[in-house]
Parts: structure tokens; sequence; C-alpha cells
């Protein structure tokens, strides 16, 4: 058996950097948009709600196709599948500014997610085949950074550039950058060493997914993955209009400077991951959601500082949260895990779609306020589910886990 990435080698911090990059251009793209939901409100004549539907339909492809894209990339192989998703997004996120209305828009975006389904879930189950199990936390938390940073920038690039020029310049230089990095990622990238080919069938698939929602851990993790997600996406969806708003008048730069809070989450995923790997991931995951729901109460201040003081905390939590879950879920298999990590993120971007377009409604209904209880309430569930698990995991400890599949 080849032996696994060993910690601080040279391949190590390769392929970190790899998946790091991999990472940056899913969420880059994935979110890219989001500061651009007042843009299209006014220059399209439609609802915040329709509006958001520019990073909605997105994340639903992304979440109707994972599943499928983890049975193939059990045939095809993890790089092969992660380097098409990544370089066909990019492309399909160039056409969309391309595209004669928003209708159309609407299906580039959508595109856009079905083609980034290849690599979220095939990145988690390559890094728990490739790397060394005991580090397999930190390794995940680097890669969730990446989440950040990507976020962070596509969102930032987009604000910027859209005030200097217009914002199908902005997407077009986005993409650009996303091919390139796509063509580093595939040259960069060691072949898996862990992996066989399995060429099970579609229903083989099937009863694989419904083993594992048949386990209470892994379905209480799902549901904080759909918790965590929703939340996040509702937040920074609708924050703009307040701040784009009397008594602040921010402009779109100004705006798109607030997502520097996403560093936040660079340090937060790779801290909170290691954290969970020596003193357990129950714990963890309960702070991160502390985190997130004291965060999104704090944006409830008129002062712009504790806004983003709010802001900051919810982020941190976010992705500490999201970095400890996934991992969990990964460590929670002993087969399958692609199938597992793409249960996790299919429930984690359905939170994205739902909970990201129903915040517009909140938002019609109580302004910020309506949408801070939405985040809020939905938080609050979150931590319970937690608490449940937390209570499931010491009631086992002391005997085999029958769960595990």
């Amino acid at each position: 058996m080849s032996q696994y990435i060993v910690t601080n080698s040279r391949q190590y911090w390769k392929t970190n950097i790899a998946l790091f990059l991999g990472s940056f251009v899913t969420f880059a793209l994935l979110y890219c948009v989001q500061p651009l939901i007042p843009i299209f409100s006014q220059e399209f004549m439609i609802s915040p709600a329709q509006a958001s539907l520019t990073v909605s339909v997105a994340t639903a492809g992304l979440a109707i196709s994972m599943l499928f894209m983890s049975w193939l990339s059990d045939k095809k192989g993890r790089k092969f599948i992660m380097t098409i998703a990544l370089t066909g997004a990019s492309f399909c996120t160039f056409l969309s500014v391309l595209m004669p209305n928003f209708y159309f828009l609407l299906l580039m975006r959508t595109l856009a997610g079905i083609m980034l389904a290849g690599f979220p879930a095939i990145a988690m189950a390559y890094i728990n085949e490739e790397f060394e199990p005991g580090h397999v936390g930190l390794v995940m938390g680097i890669y969730v950074s990446g989440n950040s940073v990507g976020g962070l920038l596509g969102r930032l690039l987009t604000s910027v550039l859209t005030d200097f020029f217009y914002w199908q310049v902005a997407i077009a230089f986005l993409s650009v950058l996303s091919l390139l990095i796509s063509g580093w990622f595939f040259l960069n990238l060691p072949e898996s060493k862990h992996f066989t080919v399995r060429q099970q069938s579609f229903s083989h698939m099937i009863v694989s997914l419904k083993s594992h929602l048949s386990n209470k851990r892994l379905v209480s993790l799902y549901s904080i993955g759909f918790i965590i997600m929703g939340s996040f996406v509702a937040l920074y969806n609708y924050i703009s209009y307040p701040l784009m708003a009397p008594p602040y008048n921010f402009s779109q730069t100004v705006v798109g400077c607030l997502f520097f809070v996403y560093l936040i989450g660079t340090f937060s995923s790779t801290f909170m991951g290691n954290l969970a790997d020596r003193y357990g991931n129950g714990m963890i995951l309960g702070i991160g959601l502390c985190c997130m729901l004291l965060g999104a109460s704090l944006t409830l201040a008129v002062s712009i500082y504790t806004k983003a003081v709010g802001l900051a905390v919810f982020t941190f939590g976010f992705f500490g949260a999201h970095s400890v879950a996934s991992s969990w879920v990964a460590k929670s298999v002993t087969t399958n895990r692609s199938q597992a990590s793409a249960l996790y993120l299919l429930f984690y971007y359905i939170g994205s779609s739902i909970l990201g377009a129903t915040g517009g409604s909140f938002l019609l209904w109580r302004g910020w306020t309506g949408v801070v209880i939405l985040i809020t309430g939905i938080l609050s569930l979150g931590i319970l589910i937690n608490i449940q698990l937390c209570w499931q995991e010491r009631v086992q400890v002391q005997q085999p886990d029958h769960e595990k599949i």
C-alpha cells in the first residue's frame, strides 16, 4: 500500500495549496454575484428575493448534482472530475455575462452550480483518502479556509470592479482568473494513491445513500450543515440592503470591503479543525454555532462598528463549524466516504438555496430585523441538534459504534 501524504513534506504543502486554490475557485464563482443582488434588483426591475435567485439557483444546481458527481468520481477518479468541475464552472460563469436577459443569466448560473458539484464532496473524500488519518482535521481546515478566501475575493473583486466598470466586466475577469487557476490545479495536484475505481451501478449508490441516511449521527450532522449554510447565505445575501440605505448610504466598494471579515474564517476553519482533533468534535461544533448566534444578534445594532464585529464573530463561527462538521462526517464512516460527504454538502447547499431565498421574504416583512429573526431561530434549532448529537456520542462511547457503515 502506498504511503499517505506525509505532514509537512513538500508534497503535503503542494497538495494543500492545490486543494486550497480549488476551494477558492469554487466559492469565488458560487458567490461572486452575491454583492450584486441590489444591482440586479434595479437593473432587471425585480424584487430582492428574485434577484437572490442568482445565488440560489447555483447552489441548488450544485446540491442536486452532488450525488451524481460523487458516484461519477468513484468510476472516473478524483482528480479528473475535480478538474472538469473547476474548468466547466469557470467557462459557464464567463458565458453568463453574455446572456441577453435575467432568465438566461439564471440558466448560466444553474449550469455553473451543476459543474461545481464535481469539486467539494470529492475534495473532502480525497483529503480523507490521501492524508495521514491523524491530521485530517487540520488539512480539512486548510481546505475550508480556501472557501473563506474565495468568498472574500470573489465578492470583493466584483464589488470594486462593478463600481469602476460594469458588473459584466467584474464577472468576466473573475472567470478568466478561475480558468488559469484550474489549469494550475490540474498540473500540481497529485494523482490518487489510495483510490480504487469502483464500477458500481447507480442503484448500488442509492442503497449506499439510504444506509448513510439511517445513521442518526450523520443525519444530525447533515441537518446542522443545512442550518449553518442557510443562515450564512441569508445573512450575506441581504446585508447589503441596510448598508446601502440611510443612514449609512455605503457604495458598492465599501460594502464589498466588509467581506474582509472572511479572513477570520481562514483562521477559524484551521484553528477549530485542529481543536476538534484535540478536544472532540461536539464541543467545538457547539462553540461555532454559538458564535454564529451571537454574531447575527450583534448585527441588529445601529453602530456600524458593532455590526462589523457581529459579522466577524458570525463568520468565525460559520467557517469553524463547517470545518468541524464536514470532517466529522468523513470520520463517521469507513466506506463510501464520497457519498457521505456528498450528502452532507447536499443538505448544506439546499440550506443555502432555501434559507437564502426565504430571507428575502423576511427582509420585506421586517427589514433587517426580520432576516435576523430567521437566522437566530434556525441557529437555535442547530444548537439543540448538536446537544442531542453530543449526548448520543456520550452514550455510545463505551460500546462499539454499530452506526458506522
